[in-house]
């Protein structure tokens, strides 16, 4: 069993992650409502993916975003508009200067969709599903850091799977909270995990760049899934992080997740 600690009171947050579950959210007036929230484009490129699955998990993630980053400006959330940046992430382009401020970041996965905000501070996460995808020796070799891709090696085969998918999660956090995507590299940093419900990270002297200028968590949102999430240090204090899991226009509450490891 993955020991773990409790997460933060959302009263002291630095940064809240919100996770809706797809599979909850079917009923089709509620999904008739997220589209009217939608931009026209938006609409046309839902109906554009082939697979319903694709199509849902589409139009959860824009209705998601939208509602939630209403929650943080006093803007509707058919109201917002988005472009990409350089490595395709979306960016705010709503002409309020209030709104530079506001750093989401979005991840989705079979079943599972988070968008992390906060203010002022560079943030990424990540999730995956534990059983959707292969857990490959080979992937680590190519992508993990040397260190990471033995200590893999050196589990036994029923702890495997869920290592790989931690390794997985953080360097994905972090590469995105750089805003540089895969462009960074993923073998140039790395994680040590030896040590009960920590994080260490370790980072080659090209990044320019060290473990204490960010927090990382890790926590499983269900049973399926795992999550990462990388966020800025401002000080030398620990940030804070609450989790809510959310129906958008219908509900939310505190999801008490328990965090599995995070850095010190």
């Amino acid at each position: 069993m993955r020991r773990s600690a409790p997460a933060a009171d959302s009263h002291t947050a630095d940064a809240e992650l919100w996770a809706a579950f797809t599979d909850e959210i079917r009923e089709p007036a509620l999904l008739s409502r997220y589209r009217e929230l939608l931009t026209d484009d938006e609409r046309a490129r839902e109906v554009r993916f082939r697979f319903a699955s694709d199509q849902h998990r589409f139009l959860l993630t824009r209705a998601l975003v939208r509602t939630v980053l209403s929650k943080y400006a006093s803007i509707e959330p058919n109201a917002w508009r988005f472009a990409p940046d350089a490595f395709g992430r979306p960016q705010i382009q709503n002409p309020d200067p209030a709104l530079a401020a506001i750093t989401f970041n979005v991840s989705h996965t079979l079943g599972l969709i988070l968008v992390g905000v906060t203010r002022g501070k560079a943030l990424g996460v990540d999730t995956e599903h534990l059983w959707s995808r292969t857990a490959s020796a080979a992937v680590a070799d190519r992508f993990f850091s040397t260190d990471e891709a033995a200590a893999l090696r050196m589990l036994p085969d029923a702890a495997r799977r869920e290592r790989f998918f931690d390794y997985w999660t953080l360097k994905e956090s972090y590469i995105k909270a750089r805003g540089q995507g895969l462009s960074l590299g993923l073998s140039g940093f790395g994680f040590d995990l030896a040590e009960p419900m920590r994080i260490g990270a370790w980072f080659r002297p090209e990044l320019e760049d060290a473990a204490q200028h960010w927090q990382f968590w890790q926590f499983n949102p269900s049973a399926d899934h795992v999550a990462a999430v990388c966020l800025q240090r401002s000080g030398e204090l620990s940030p804070r992080l609450v989790v809510k899991k959310v129906v958008p226009l219908e509900n939310e509450q505190v999801l008490p997740v328990q965090i599995l490891r995070q850095s010190i």
